[in-house]
């Protein structure tokens, strides 16, 4: 028996030299400190946002300060370089959230995203709704979603949820500084949240639609407000893309000003410099345990904090580059 055309290609194609593999060319990232406000889109994870913003700024470095789901669109401030050090701030820094919010459908998530649990008719007014609002102002015990980031012996809450496991949670405290009826349409409505660190609109979404007896799920997020930054002062990926690279980085707001809340201190050369050799400085002297922002004659320097005894030392320094400690003389 003859062997078949396509058996005797096969041969010859594997008497051929392979060709080497062509090394795959490394990318140069570029030094880039600064704060990015970016309007996350739907559709488009946190992490997604952060690696297309860092693309089209060839950067380095870069992180976030807080994650947004998938869902939800808005302010997502993202920090390059120097400015990752300082993510922690805006972490702990209050948020504003504009919410719509669906009445007498539960769901397995508390958002649009998961499987249907539950209906229930809706015979509601504007008026039911803003006096079960108020129930939900000020400090509230809140316990944390299934569906959520939070860990239980090293594994995410969601990984358990999505193995249809449910485990009981500890409630939370969190505070509703505001809560405002924006509109009201019969069988939703829309919000906005102004509320400490922590807060989750999908789990104030369906303790509200229990307060109203007929569930309810989140259906839409979009946050406005994160500590002093506001959704106003941010740009989408497609207009950072129409924009060249000098007119990208143009975009990015300095490192200190993710600490614009502390004080300003500025320093002399031989004071900055002690600081940045790791030194605790006698004068000046304040409150204890205070933050303060510490500035030198080369500008910004980091976090400084007050000690027990008045002394300076310091909390969080960018980069101690020898050119800072050449500049101080």
């Amino acid at each position: 028996m003859t062997d078949s055309p396509g058996a005797e290609l096969g041969a010859s194609a594997q008497q051929r030299p392979r060709r080497p593999k062509q090394p795959q060319r490394k990318i140069i990232r570029r030094i880039v400190d600064g704060v990015l406000l970016l309007d996350k889109p739907t559709g488009m994870s946190s992490n997604g946002a952060l690696q297309a913003a860092r693309r089209l700024l060839n950067a380095a470095k870069a992180g976030h300060t807080g994650t947004l789901d998938p869902m939800a669109s808005g302010l997502l401030p993202l920090t390059f370089g120097e400015a990752t050090k300082f993510s922690q701030m805006l972490l702990d820094a209050d948020k504003t959230y504009e919410a719509v919010v669906q009445l007498g459908v539960e769901t397995d998530s508390g958002d649009a995203e998961g499987a249907v649990t539950a209906t229930s008719p809706v015979a509601l007014t504007q008026a039911d709704v803003e006096k079960v609002l108020a129930r939900f102002r000020g400090e509230l015990a809140q316990v944390p979603p299934m569906y959520s980031a939070l860990k239980r012996d090293g594994k995410a809450l969601y990984e358990y949820a999505r193995e249809g496991i449910e485990l009981e949670r500890e409630p939370r405290r969190v505070t509703i500084h505001a809560l405002d009826l924006l509109d009201f349409a019969g069988d939703h409505f829309t919000i906005r949240v102004h509320c400490s660190k922590g807060t989750y609109i999908r789990s104030l979404a369906m303790d509200m639609g229990t307060a109203l007896g007929c569930g309810a799920h989140l259906c839409a997020l979009r946050r406005t407000v994160i500590g002093a930054f506001d959704l106003s002062e941010a740009v989408t990926l497609a207009q950072l893309e129409a924009l060249g690279e000098g007119d990208r980085d143009g975009l990015l707001a300095p490192v200190d000003a993710l600490v614009a809340e502390y004080p300003a201190l500025t320093l002399d050369a031989d004071a900055t410099r002690a600081l940045l050799q790791g030194r605790v400085l006698s004068e000046p002297r304040g409150e204890s345990g205070a933050s303060v922002r510490v500035y030198g004659p080369t500008g910004f320097l980091g976090l400084g904090r007050w000690q027990d005894d008045g002394r300076l030392a310091a909390r969080r320094l960018i980069a101690t580059a020898p050119e800072l400690l050449v500049a101080c003389g």
